[in-house]
């Protein structure tokens, strides 16, 4: 056994965008929301991310910005801390230690205290929830121990949509729960309560799911369960409260909106529309629907220009004011269940899985963002319980990538009969995506249970399918679909079976010379070239999980895990059991860059990962409890450059780095780098400066820049004084303007950066000066030379005919003259 190195796991991206309310900048320009972990902020005119605040130690529950200071913004955590972060400049200013786990961040104008949503009892199994008051304390301290703490609502839903703020300088809360809404005037300490039936008359579900309050005006509006929306008012008297109904969602109103003057209130639900209602005239309500997914939350700009709503496939729709979708930020989607697994593409060296119902989505894991969806299905998909439709299950690429396989069963319930299709997609150079090539109805009579290609670049493509029938079969490219031989497609050339076995698990080895197909307790080695069945292995008994070949100078192992928990290592060489070694994997994966082979152990409690080599038993790096979750799927991605590590632990992740997916659909990954080692990149860094308007001063700089750069390459005098100027520039650009002294004390150092001094003149005519100088030494040290060469050369014979005549120093000083002199443009005439 060996040590556990410093390998960390981290969260490598994909977290959830629509966790919480987004949050946008006074200015409209940028836009912030959670994302497990960390805060980013986006462009809302170029989708990049500026920035990722780090700081928190657990999910971000909550984003609210300073009603003080609108540059900065508070966020809270299930960690117990309230963090202040100057969000433009990426710094972290103060930590509020609360102690208890904190659910929800609500903010008002009026003084100094914030409101936050926490287990009664701070019990982490409590089912009750309270409103708490905090006090922030006035501290130079980065970190600060609240010690203020009152309870405003003892009982309170615990969904954040549920509470809110009403009017702007903070005078009450509303909270909902069940069939009743709170109303809590902050300064008279008044409660209100007001009750609503279980149903009405029509049968209407009346629970509450919404809370919002006019920024403005003492109205609050809710909605609930049975798509209704109520607009209340006169809730300060305890008898003669009013309300207006609202109706258009046909399921559950799942957010409400006001705009920033409250002249619009905006709706959203299961239906993918978003609803427009004029504050006042509700009847002449607008839409915007096939928004793609049901809508999770919606948020509104400061400044009333844009507004954006969340959606369930973890997407972000960013929305102008004529209601118009102008951006569009996706993260990664996440399913009820990833029935693909992980697969790289070998192109775009993006993570496929699965998407939206019925599509393959394409996750740049560099970038922490979707590239594209690819629909596979191609059928429409209605979101409502009981209804069958066409999920996808199986996805592989080629090698190269130029083909991709896909298997498509029907789901649903009271389904007759087993529906299966298998595609085969052919990549397109000209459009730059994949393009269906053959459909193949019913591959197998029962289902696919595995998919694999021939990892040859050189023959043409080989696809084989295992499925629960018992048979496995061979599918080859032919160029015969048509008597013109113009167009190519898929025909089944083998089929092989063993003893009637379920089909279970596939694989080739890397020359591709042999296939080795699992039947349930047996593994069978078939050569490609004839199909003809080589080898069975068939002890030790148990059930075949996984099955993989070894790679490079590990190519003539083969191993299996089994149900009952080993793992064996057959020689191909020698048709014999190399080793066995008890291990319950779940997980077991070859790196196609390196030798090395993974397996996850999922035991009752938390997952293990351990690595090694095929030709010894002994793992190389063992990590213990990896995530309290089972890990559902994993895979190696190779590098683009390869690491340097020195321990010989983690030679592993030299050349590839291991990701995997837990069932809570977090994407995790292993790295030697700690987050403060990890630099922003330099088009993450000038993203900001780049999402800016263009103006003259823009210009202009950017002119004086280039130039600069030019002119960098020549090495004169002045050159120090224009680096000084152009260090001047930079500090006064890149200055948070808030912290600037005033423009009457910058003019004069600023327009005498840009000057030229005398003595840089002086210095440049001084330079001339040398240049002659040091072209004179030169003269001297080539005369200096060859008078020393002179000196060396053998004397004349006394008695040879042929003495050499010396020249003078004036004709050898003239003759060097000529010899320097350019007579290229002799060549021209």
């Amino acid at each position: 056994m060996v040590a556990e190195g410093d390998v960390r796991v981290v969260r490598c991206g994909g977290s959830r965008l629509n966790y919480r309310k987004a949050v946008f900048t006074a200015d409209g320009k940028y836009l912030l929301c959670v994302s497990g972990d960390f805060i980013k902020l986006y462009s809302t005119s170029t989708e990049e991310c500026i920035h990722v605040l780090q700081g928190h130690k657990n999910v971000v529950t909550g984003i609210e910005l300073n009603p003080q200071n609108h540059l900065q913004l508070y966020s809270c955590s299930l960690d117990g801390t309230i963090k202040l972060w100057d969000f433009m400049d990426g710094i972290l200013i103060k930590t509020f230690s609360v102690g208890c786990k904190l659910l929800a961040l609500y903010t008002a104008k009026n003084g100094n205290c914030v409101y936050a949503i926490t287990p009664k009892n701070n019990n982490e199994a409590s089912d009750t929830f309270q409103l708490i008051s905090i006090k922030l304390p006035k501290s130079v301290d980065q970190e600060c121990e609240v010690t203020q703490l009152s309870v405003i609502f003892d009982d309170v839903s615990e969904s954040p949509k549920c509470t809110a703020v009403g009017r702007d300088p903070g005078e009450y809360i509303a909270t909902a729960r069940g069939l009743n809404l709170f109303v809590f005037y902050l300064k008279s300490k008044k409660h209100f309560r007001i009750p609503l039936s279980a149903t009405s008359k029509k049968g209407t579900n009346n629970n509450f799911t919404v809370v919002t309050c006019h920024p403005e005006e003492d109205c609050i509006a809710t909605g609930h369960k049975d798509g209704r929306i109520r607009l209340w008012r006169n809730f300060n008297h305890k008898q003669e409260y009013t309300y207006t109904s609202l109706h258009w969602h046909h399921d559950a109103v799942m957010d409400l909106a006001f705009s920033a003057q409250g002249t619009k209130l905006l709706s959203g639900g299961i239906e993918s529309v978003l609803v427009q209602w004029p504050f006042g005239s509700e009847s002449n309500r607008e839409y915007l629907p096939r928004l793609g997914a049901a809508i999770e939350h919606i948020s509104t700009s400061p400044d009333g220009s844009l507004l954006c709503t969340s959606h369930v496939d973890n997407k972000i729709s960013i929305i102008n004011a004529s209601l118009r979708v102008s951006a569009i930020i996706q993260g990664m989607v996440k399913g009820n269940d990833v029935k693909t697994g992980l697969t790289i593409d070998p192109r775009s060296k993006a993570l496929v899985l699965n998407g939206k119902p019925g599509h393959l989505q394409f996750y740049s894991l560099q970038n922490d963002k979707q590239l594209y969806n690819l629909d596979i299905v191609q059928h429409e998909f209605v979101q409502q319980a009981g209804l069958q439709y066409f999920d996808l299950v199986k996805a592989v690429f080629s090698t190269r990538g130029d083909w991709l396989a896909t298997v498509e069963e029907l789901q649903g319930q009271d389904i007759e009969g087993l529906e299966m299709q298998l595609k085969l997609w052919e990549f397109e150079d000209k459009s730059q995506s994949f393009v269906l090539n053959t459909t193949i109805n019913m591959p197998h009579e029962d289902q696919v249970t595995c998919l694999c290609f021939q990892d040859s670049e050189i023959d043409s493509p080989i696809l084989v399918t295992t499925g629960k029938d018992g048979l496995f079969k061979v599918w080859m490219l032919r160029d015969d679909s048509d008597i013109y031989k113009e167009s190519s497609g898929w025909i089944c050339d083998f089929v092989g079976s063993y003893h009637g076995n379920k089909a279970t698990n596939c694989c080739f080895s890397s020359d591709s010379s042999l296939l080795a197909v699992s039947f349930e307790e047996i593994v069978t080695v078939w050569e490609t070239n004839t199909w003809d069945l080589k080898e069975t292995f068939c002890q030790p008994p148990g059930k075949i999980r996984n099955l993989c070949f070894g790679r490079m100078t590990s190519a003539k192992y083969l191993l299996a895990s089994t149900d009952d928990g080993f793992i064996n290592c057959w020689n191909l060489l020698t048709c014999a059991l190399e080793w066995r070694a008890q291990l319950n994997v779940s997980i077991l994966l070859s790196d196609s860059s390196s030798e090395y082979i993974a397996a996850f152990s999922c035991g009752s409690e938390s997952t293990n990962l351990f690595v090694f080599k095929p030709d010894k038993p002994n793992p190389v790096y063992i990590q213990k409890d990896v995530c309290r979750e089972k890990v559902q799927w994993a895979v190696f991605v190779p590098r683009d450059v390869p690491e340097s590590l020195h321990s010989e632990s983690h030679h592993w992740l030299i050349r590839s780095q291991l990701y995997f997916l837990t069932e809570n659909q977090e994407l995790m990954t292993f790295s030697t780098e700690s987050p403060e080692e990890k630099l922003t990149p330099l088009s993450k860094q000038l993203a900001v400066e780049e999402s800016m308007p263009v103006t003259p001063f823009h210009i202009l700089l950017g002119k004086r820049r280039q130039q600069e750069q030019d002119l960098e390459t020549e090495k004169i005098s002045a050159g120090s004084h224009k680096a000084q100027g152009v260090v001047a520039i930079r500090e006064l650009l890149h200055t948070p303007a808030h912290v600037l002294p005033a423009a009457s004390v910058l003019c004069t150092m600023f327009v005498n950066s840009l000057l030229i001094s005398k003595q840089a003149k002086s210095a440049g005519e001084g330079s001339k000066d040398v240049e002659m100088e040091s072209e004179k030494s030169e003269d001297e040290s080539e005369e200096e030379v060859e008078e020393i060469k002179e000196e060396h050369e053998p004397f004349p014979d006394a008695f040879s005919e042929e003495i050499p005549q010396k020249l003078l120093k004036s004709q050898e000083k003239e003759l060097r003259r000529i010899r320097k002199t350019d007579y290229s443009w002799i060549s021209a005439l």
